[in-house]
């Protein structure tokens, strides 16, 4: 046996070394997932927010101060 050999340890050690790489990718993976997805509910929910102050201030010009909460029916 290389000195290099005896340091890295028997097989066993270098395959849970790997096992515990490959968890720890695994982890970092799911966790930048949960972060985008996070992000994508948080801009679509900004998105609906907005969209719904400019339907609600379309539908008080058009029925006249009168506020819709359906906004595909007309008030008249």
């Amino acid at each position: 046996m290389t000195g290099e050999e005896r340091a890295a340890g028997p097989a066993g050690t270098k395959v849970l070394r790997f096992l515990y790489f490959v968890g720890a990718g695994f982890i970092c993976t799911a966790a930048i997932n949960k972060w985008r997805e996070l992000e994508r509910k948080s801009l679509q929910k900004k998105q609906q927010e907005s969209d719904l102050l400019t339907d609600d201030n379309s539908a008080t010009a058009v029925t006249g101060g009168r506020k819709s909460y359906f906004p595909n029916v007309l008030i008249s």
